[in-house]
């Protein structure tokens, strides 16, 4: 049986990065171009570290068939890299994008990662695979040159073979050249990867390589992997978080047949082959909880996160505030607000495992599989070298999947029943054991001089994270104060259940709050917003994005409110600039808002995949819509009370407003993040244009009708 059969079995698709059988996993080890092992056995001894290795066979290989494997310690989850970096390998290496499979997320073949997050993907990982097949290539030209007994010089590389340049026909492959070998050798020199302007494939808009396997169902996830004799475990989970189990009665779940039942070490689950089966067996366990006091909920928590605040941290400073104070004509001052909001992925977390002998394989649907395999061996008390840890495609991560409870919890069990074991939380478990975004409050006090400049800005963040926080405008005094951070909760902590990243951590509360200030200082100004703006720049680079944008808008701005529901927000995510403009139209009587139209113009860096960054900054204005307008998670303390789509809004395509992207090729600038950076404008473009078209601002996240009305 092929090893993708007895993964899947006859439950699903069997296309993912690193479906690869047993026998491909030995020809990785023994053919071509390999990985060097240590004798350990583990892959790079120094992995722990945050650097990638110097040596190119860690991120590629080329099989004894010519087809060359990318080996990335990153994973898919939707973003596209799958595609871009593929494209980037195949531009140096100079083999067609075709040649290339993508394994990622593999713990036993792939370059060590710290996890796929923060648009970092092809900004930190692209760098080093390129490198890694300018040197493969210098190699592979320098082995051709002893083989065909020709001068270096001479010989031209395309399509995965080495040919003379005066006699095309006098050539050999690359697979011809690795095959059978232990490609050992290294440049002392190391070769420069090729200048943009000689790109074939990189810069190219290319679709993605895995649309069509999505597309047809034959894309393999986690929950869609069947193993010989795997059970289905259900857990039983309390009502709250903080909650305390006081009894439980299991003897009803045992009588139905096939059912195992396991009570160990906090963790009670009833387990068995059919799904359904394991469900029904959960729901006749008995259980009592004590639940703690409700001391927070939706109404308080802004008043709760101040009044718990730790000291702060300067993020930046500069100037004098005291001073910045006596230069200003005009001071304002607001504080601007947002609620808790889910990551909502598509697949909840999903995990298999499967354990023998004192060696464990784990299936699992996450953002940093090497953190899970560290985890597992800690639980497990294995060696890290047996844990293996395979990452299918993910549907969906957004910084919710950096975690790996699910993926701990099916390890415990595998190890408890003695056979493979999937867990797939259910989408009420998905809302309750999320990690959500904080909710935050942004304090900002800020004031211009006669000259409509602005002389100084003193923010206070409270939970939202310092990302984006720091003025790119030119203020001469200015303070940003970071009170808790986007990450904690539950015991101890201000939440009272988990936070984390969520895509775009921190900037979406920054973004939303700095943004809306510049608007209302513009309106004092008595200038219309893009103006103001540009007034109070110096950078040249965010300059041109505004231009840029400015000219697809193709709507001149008016001093705010004009009536027109036009708005605008910019900003530099770590590195790449956007800014974006919007147009939308209020209901007056329901205080509904409907966003007809948004112009996003991005400056990335260099652009390996115009079409990709254009599905990221479309997907980026999607998705933030929701926290717009609807995604606030209800709460009493620990207890969560959105635990389905019912309650919880995520946006519809009946929302979508027509969207038009700007794309500023940067070459000159290595690539930067195109995941995350067009999302975290949504919030304060919105805010703004809604400003302009009634006259009410909104100061609070999501933007829900009875927060429009009641205002106007």
């Amino acid at each position: 049986m092929r090893e993708d059969e007895r993964i899947f079995g006859n439950a699903g698709g069997s296309s993912f990065p690193g479906a690869f059988d047993r026998r491909e996993f030995l020809k990785i080890m023994g053919g071509g171009i390999i990985i060097l092992f240590t004798a350990s056995g583990t892959l790079w001894p120094q992995r722990r570290g945050r650097e990638y290795p110097e040596d190119f066979n860690a991120y590629l290989r080329i099989g004894e068939d010519g087809r060359v494997s990318c080996l990335s310690g990153k994973i898919e989850m939707g973003q596209g890299i799958h595609t871009s970096l593929a494209q980037m390998l195949a531009e140096e290496l100079d083999v067609s994008l075709d040649a290339v499979d993508m394994i990622m997320g593999d713990t036993a073949v792939c370059v060590w990662d710290a996890g796929t997050f923060g648009s970092r993907s092809t900004k930190y990982f692209g760098p080093p695979l390129r490198r890694a097949a300018a040197e493969a290539r210098a190699v592979l030209l320098q082995l051709a040159s002893e083989r065909l007994k020709t001068p270096g010089e001479t010989l031209l590389t395309k399509d995965g073979a080495v040919y003379v340049k005066k006699n095309p026909e006098k050539r050999v492959t690359y697979a011809e050249l690795a095959q059978g070998k232990k490609i050992t050798r290294h440049l002392e020199q190391k070769p420069p990867i090729k200048h943009h302007s000689k790109h074939t494939i990189s810069g190219k808009a290319t679709d993605r390589l895995d649309a069509r396997a999505k597309v047809t169902g034959e894309a393999g996830f986690t929950g869609d992997i069947r193993l010989p004799g795997m059970l289905h475990a259900k857990i039983l989970r309390p009502p709250a978080h903080g909650a305390k189990l006081l009894h439980v009665d299991t003897s009803e779940a045992k009588k139905i047949k096939g059912v195992h039942v396991i009570h160990d070490d906090g963790i009670i689950a009833v387990l068995h082959e059919h799904p359904d089966v394991a469900e029904q067996a959960r729901g006749k366990i008995k259980a009592a909880f004590e639940e703690p006091e409700y001391r927070v909920d939706n109404d308080t928590i802004f008043d709760h996160l101040i009044a718990s605040a730790p000291e702060g941290r300067v993020v930046t400073e500069a100037g004098n505030l005291e001073e910045g104070e006596a230069l200003a004509a005009q001071k304002f001052e607001a504080e601007y607000r947002n609620h808790y909001v889910a990551h909502a992925p598509t697949e909840t977390h999903t995990a298999v495992a499967e354990i023998t002998g004192q060696k464990a394989t784990v299936w699992a649907s996450t953002q940093a599989p090497f953190r899970a395999q560290a985890e597992i061996s800690r639980v497990l008390g294995f060696p890290e070298k047996n844990v293996r840890v395979i990452t299918p495609f993910v549907g969906c991560g957004f910084g919710g999947k950096n975690q790996g409870y699910q993926i701990v919890e099916a390890a415990r069990l595998a190890r408890l029943c003695g056979q493979p074991v999937q867990v797939a939380w259910s989408r009420k478990e998905e809302f309750f054991y999320d990690t959500f975004r904080p909710a935050a409050v942004i304090r900002i006090r800020s004031g211009m001089d006669g000259s409509n400049r602005i002389v100084f800005w003193d923010c206070c963040n409270y939970f939202a994270g310092s990302r984006s926080s720091r003025p790119f405008y030119n203020i001469p005094h200015q303070r940003v104060l970071e009170k808790g951070g986007w990450y904690g909760g539950g015991t101890g902590s201000a939440h009272p259940f988990g936070v984390g990243a969520w895509r775009g951590p921190g900037s979406n509360t920054n973004v939303f709050a700095i943004e809306s200030q510049i608007d209302i200082m513009a309106e004092s100004a008595a200038t219309d917003p893009l103006s103001f703006r540009m007034m109070n720049l110096t950078d040249e680079r965010m300059k041109r994005v505004l231009n840029a944008a400015a000219d697809k808008f193709g709507h001149p701005f008016e001093k705010a409110p004009g009536g027109k529901g036009r708005g605008i927000a910019c900003t530099d995510y770590l590195g790449t600039y956007l800014a974006t403009m919007a147009e939308v139209s209020v209901d007056g009587k329901t205080g509904a808002v409907r966003v007809e139209r948004v112009v996003c113009a991005q400056d990335t860096g260099e652009v390996i995949n115009p079409e990709g960054v254009r599905m990221q900054i479309e997907g980026c204005i999607i998705m933030g819509l929701g926290y717009c307008f609807t995604e606030e998670i209800h709460f009493k303390g620990g207890k969560i009370l959105d635990a389905n789509f019912d309650t919880y809004e995520i946006p519809r395509f009946s929302w979508l407003p027509k969207i038009e992207t700007v794309l500023i090729n940067n070459p000159g600038m290595p690539p930067q993040g195109c995941g995350e950076p067009a999302i975290t404008a949504m919030g304060a473009v919105i805010a703004n244009a809604v400003y302009d078209a009634i006259g009410a601002r909104l100061f609070v996240l999501p933007m829900t009708p009875p927060r429009i009305t009641a205002l106007l």
